[in-house]
């Protein structure tokens, strides 16, 4: 049975790890807007976030706090509890927590807001599908991530199997990098993987990726979105947050973090765009 995605423990832990970057001229004493980032990033690389925040700033021109987290989880619940104005968060826990949750805005790459989840394998491995990965040790990226973990069990429910029985071992990375290092290293035989990040990372370090090849894509799946509490702990904060995400294409700062993340721009979409996502969710939890 899947695991709730925010347990009331959770909601309640400690303080914020959080990345200050205030900008030059901002004004100090307004409330700052924070932002959760999750794993869903490529990496946490300094160049990016440290972009992204002076661009934000500059747009909004209030400070920016981005928020870092090692799980989606623990993000997540900072944002269900009103502790974070906005996070780029996951499909899976935006879906589970829908009614807590509210869309700001959702990346467009490649043209469409839209990715996959892979499942990988060794490169020169000869299984042709995902029922031949019986048996194997399986690195999932997070048990919060749609295309990390919720993919893979949504197929595996569809032939009547459950990933506890059907690989003899799995376990968590944490990072969609580190799924793709694991089944690399041959810590791993096979992977669930971002779509995205793979795909970018392929670009990018085409060596870091040589050693794997993708086994399995899953449909067009709604991209892991920025949400807000439902009930956000400041309204103007948000709005001027969703107007600068919603014009960074708009922006020369804008654009150059967008080239980053190798994304087109931030746009407005409907809630129904993580219908196929939810979908999945109840199957996994239908089949226990």
């Amino acid at each position: 049975m899947v695991a709730p995605i925010v347990s009331r423990r959770t909601i309640l832990m400690g303080t914020l790890t959080l990345l200050p970057c205030v900008a030059a001229g901002a004004p100090s004493a307004a409330a700052p807007i924070r932002v959760g980032l999750t794993p869903v990033f490529l990496s946490s690389d300094l160049e990016l976030t440290g972009r992204l925040a002076a661009y934000l700033e500059k747009a909004t021109a209030r400070p920016v706090e981005l928020v870092t987290r090692r799980t989606y989880q623990e993000v997540t619940a900072m944002l269900v509890a009103g502790q974070l104005d906005a996070a780029w968060i996951c499909g899976f826990p935006f879906v589970a927590h829908r009614s807590e949750l509210q869309l700001v805005a959702t990346p467009v790459w490649r043209g469409q807001p839209l990715y996959r989840a892979y499942v990988i394998v060794d490169r020169d491995r000869k299984a042709g599908g995902i029922a031949a990965l019986r048996g194997d040790i399986h690195a999932f990226s997070d048990p919060d991530s749609n295309s990390g973990f919720l993919c893979t069990r949504a197929a595996l429910a569809e032939l009547g199997e459950r990933s506890e029985t059907f690989f003899s071992r799995s376990f968590f990375t944490y990072g969609h990098r580190n799924v793709i290092e694991a089944v690399s290293s041959g810590l791993a035989a096979s992977g669930s993987v971002d779509g995205y990040v793979y795909d970018v990372v392929s670009e990018l370090e085409p060596k870091f990726v040589a050693r794997t090849r993708v086994l399995r894509t899953s449909e067009w799946l709604g991209f892991p979105p920025i949400a807000a509490p439902a009930s956000p702990p400041d309204a103007g904060r948000l709005n001027v947050l969703k107007a600068a995400l919603l014009g960074m294409d708009g922006d020369a700062d804008g654009r150059a973090v967008l080239a980053l993340l190798k994304l087109d721009r931030f746009a407005t979409e409907p809630m129904g765009l993580y219908d196929a996502i939810a979908a999945k969710a109840a199957m996994v939890a239908a089949a226990g």
